[in-house]
């Protein structure tokens, strides 16, 4: 099985020069997917998120030189209000403006209700729901100066449908679909869109880890844990890649998809069709 599926060039036009990207949580996976589909489109990147200075240094570097465009890093707590405000503060007064904002920042914890610890809990809502709220408050007074704004949250398939065990996570991208209607309800006649997309299984090095571990733990092959345990619910069987959500991020943010808002964009493989 191909695990990464998604075209090996996806071209696209500086549909983005001149605007200013920040994308929360975007120092590896689908948040630095995002941020590298958004610079190749002509947008200065604000990166955001944890990891050795080296690996975001070169992230930086990596996406300055081959993309041509100014890149800005926030190493910004997403659970923590004031830092949020102080990466806000920071990016408007280094760039002038904010113009596309993801929202992508993301933690997870897998337990049943009755066990799932209360501080987790408080964590994940914190990091994967109130950060947007944050985050999106502050951005929208520039968005709305300049008549022009994108904010895209990276929602889940979860965000539409349940899974056990997965209380917290569940809740806060169903929180953040609701969010994402209401800002775009707030927005609609300042040339401003919100829209929120959910992916399935996404193939990161993180998931990579995660096949090793339960092929291991189970004894099964690899090709066994990819199709009948972590896309048992994925109907075509394949990982989304980081640059399909970057392409669908992309299209998001440009012109062409100026009427669309409002809506929680499945990119799941047809699992919320079942």
């Amino acid at each position: 099985m191909n695990i990464s599926t998604a075209p090996q060039s996806m071209t696209t036009t500086r549909a983005l020069a001149g605007r200013v990207s920040l994308i929360t949580g975007s120092t590896s996976g689908i948040g630095l997917g995002i941020a590298r589909a958004l610079a190749a489109a002509g947008s200065e990147i604000i990166l955001n998120g944890f990891g050795t200075p080296e690996t975001i240094a070169a992230a930086q570097s990596q996406i300055a030189s081959e993309f041509k465009v100014r890149v800005m890093h926030s190493p910004a707590d997403m659970s923590n209000p004031a830092s949020i405000r102080e990466m806000i503060d920071k990016a408007l007064a280094s760039f002038g403006r904010l113009d596309v904002l993801v929202n992508n920042a993301g933690i997870q914890h897998v337990a049943p209700l009755q066990e799932f610890p209360p501080e987790k809990w408080d964590a994940i809502i914190a990091i994967n729901l109130s950060s947007a709220f944050h985050t999106a408050r502050l951005v929208l007074p520039s968005m709305r100066d300049h008549k022009w704004g994108r904010i895209i949250n990276v929602a889940s398939a979860h965000g539409l449908v349940a899974s056990p065990f997965k209380s917290a996570y569940v809740a806060a991208k169903h929180g953040l679909v609701g969010l994402t209607k209401v800002i775009a309800l707030e927005a609609a006649e300042q040339g401003i869109t919100c829209n929120a997309i959910c992916p399935g299984y996404v193939y990161t090095p993180l998931v990579e880890t995660q096949i090793d571990g339960q092929a291991k733990a189970h004894g099964i092959p690899r090709e066994k844990v990819i199709r009948d345990i972590l896309l048992a619910q994925q109907p075509n069987k394949r990982f989304a890649s980081v640059e399909e959500l970057g392409a669908l991020a992309t299209f998001l943010a440009t012109d062409a998809a100026a009427s669309i808002t409002g809506i929680a964009l499945p990119i799941d493989g047809g699992w919320t069709a079942h």
